[in-house]
């Protein structure tokens, strides 16, 4: 017995070590995370601000203080914002990995308790930053202080501090309002005061239904987009086609509108002795006035101008090689192909099997543990294609949400945009990819549950707004592919249709 114990004793020990040292292993990757997530946010935020004295060199101190401190809680939401795209893929690759090397050294932190611990983190810091963090940056920007007291940074967090004070007010009565409209039986005073567990919970369902829903109008939009992206950023082979004459063509029409515009402003200088009709003279053409007498040179002005485009990118074909046009292109479109199929079927086939009730809700109900079973028919490779169907669902979204018309003033431009549009962005940027793993579930492109608060968000049980949802997804994204490849051929049908319907009134009226 004596000895008994003793062994018990030595266990208990060993047995708060190792959760001791499980704790302290899982912070530590948490922080490396997020510190390569920060470091990488700040970097692609470098790229976009705006470097002038309005925003970065600014003489006041307190200005430069207050732009650095909004600047650094943007960085950390760009930062959450794609940790949260990247929690499914991140989760899916590592029960591949536990799978394929159960007993290896190397995969032993690996395990559930850090990644439910990963999921926690990126939902609690996703509600940090979107209803705290951002707003009080955007209100600390545009604060000035108030009216009477010492201009001064003091004086501008008391001002954010007290609009952001009645803002949260505001928006958490709505919010209790709406709460107690869809569900009257939770309208009480405990519930009221229920901030940290019913509110904000609540709140980000409310959020993450309308990223889910601008979802649902950006990822189609976005899947038509992305084969022009591709089709700009990538040259495409020349079949039929002698690319050297049209471009010598086109030099020599330059030529001769760069003449006719001389003469018709009654300026005509002989060319210089080093004249190159291949290289574009910036001779302030483009600058000229459009007085009574001038419509024919701003005609001019406008075919030189769409010369001078067409001329660029045949030489842009010329430079190009033939690996990259006769290979590169068409893979890549080939691909984009096959992940847009491949989309379609995953959504057809989860629509249907959620009307035969074969498939479950989203709604996450069971803990689940990495390591024992493939969620992928196909296993490693059906997870590898997964992986990769939920980066191209975020790269389509991106694509068509930035492309929509109501985004052209809030666009992030390279070294142009200002902070305030970069908090906009960044808060944008978070809602989005806050729903891209809620899209990714209900669509049914992964069996991997929602783990955390995501899987507990209540909208996710509802039949009706699941199953609608993929059936408008579905229609909406066959309909935009359908419309893309088939406008040109239904176009020249249209037209060749009325051509032959006016031809046989012509015929028609000729005969009367």
């Amino acid at each position: 017995m004596h000895l008994r114990e003793e062994a018990m004793d030595e266990e208990e020990p060993d047995i708060r070590e190792q959760i001791f040292h499980n704790t302290v292993r899982e912070h530590t990757i948490f922080l490396l995370l997020f510190m390569l997530l920060y470091l990488g946010s700040y970097a692609l935020i470098g790229r976009f601000r705006r470097r002038d004295r309005e925003d970065l060199f600014s003489t006041d101190d307190d200005e430069l203080t207050v732009y650095r401190i909004s600047l650094w809680m943007c960085t950390f939401a760009l930062a959450i914002a794609i940790g949260a795209a990247l929690l499914l893929p991140l989760s899916i690759a590592s029960n591949e990995v536990l799978i394929l090397y159960p007993n290896s050294y190397y995969v032993k932190w690996l395990n559930s308790s850090l990644i439910q611990g990963l999921w926690n983190h990126v939902f609690l810091f996703s509600n940090l930053s979107l209803f705290v963090l951002l707003p009080f940056s955007y209100l600390f920007a545009e604060s000035a202080g108030f009216v009477g007291h010492r201009k001064g940074i003091i004086s501008r967090a008391y001002e954010t501090f007290t609009v952001f004070s009645l803002l949260a007010f505001v928006v958490l009565g709505l919010t209790y309002v709406i709460s107690a409209l869809i569900d009257p039986e939770k309208s009480s005073l405990q519930t009221l005061l229920n901030l940290g567990s019913y509110h904000l919970p609540f709140l980000y369902s409310c959020v993450s239904f309308l990223g889910v829903l601008l979802l649902l109008v950006c990822t189609p939009l976005g899947f038509v987009r992305l084969f022009g992206v591709v089709g700009q950023v990538l040259v495409k082979p020349h079949l039929l086609r002698d690319v050297n004459e049209e471009f010598h063509a086109f030099n020599l029409e330059e030529a001769s509108v760069r003449r006719k515009l001389a003469t018709a402003s009654n300026h005509v200088e002989p060319p210089p002795a080093t004249y190159d009709p291949l290289k574009v003279q910036s001779d302030g053409l483009y600058q000229r006035r459009i007085n009574g007498n001038s419509h024919e040179e701003h005609e001019l002005n406008e075919r030189l101008r769409e010369l001078e485009s067409d001329r660029r990118e045949l030489d842009k074909l010329r430079s190009s090689s033939a690996f990259q046009r006769n290979f590169v292109y068409p893979i890549a479109m080939i691909l984009l192909l096959f992940l847009t199929g491949i989309t379609v079927l995953l959504v057809v086939q989860n629509t249907l099997e959620l009307l035969i009730g074969i498939k479950a809700l989203p709604l996450s109900t069971r803990q689940f543990t990495l390591g024992i079973t493939s969620l992928s028919k196909l296993g490693p490779l059906g997870a590898a294609l997964e992986v990769c169907i939920i980066f191209y669902l975020g790269a389509t979204s991106s694509v068509g949400f930035y492309t929509m018309p109501f985004m052209r003033h809030v666009r992030p431009r390279r070294r142009k945009t200002s902070l305030s549009q970069l908090i906009v962005n960044c808060a944008m940027v978070l809602i989005l990819s806050s729903a891209l793993p809620l899209l990714s579930r209900i669509l049914g492109i992964s069996n991997f549950d929602l783990l955390g608060d995501f899987g507990e968000i209540e909208w996710l049980g509802n039949f009706q707004i699941v199953f609608l949802y993929n059936l408008v997804f579905g229609t909406a994204t066959t309909l935009c592919i359908v419309n893309k490849f088939t406008a040109t051929v239904r176009r020249e049908l249209c037209a060749r249709l009325v051509e032959n319907y006016l031809l046989v009134i012509n015929y028609v009226s000729v005969i009367n």
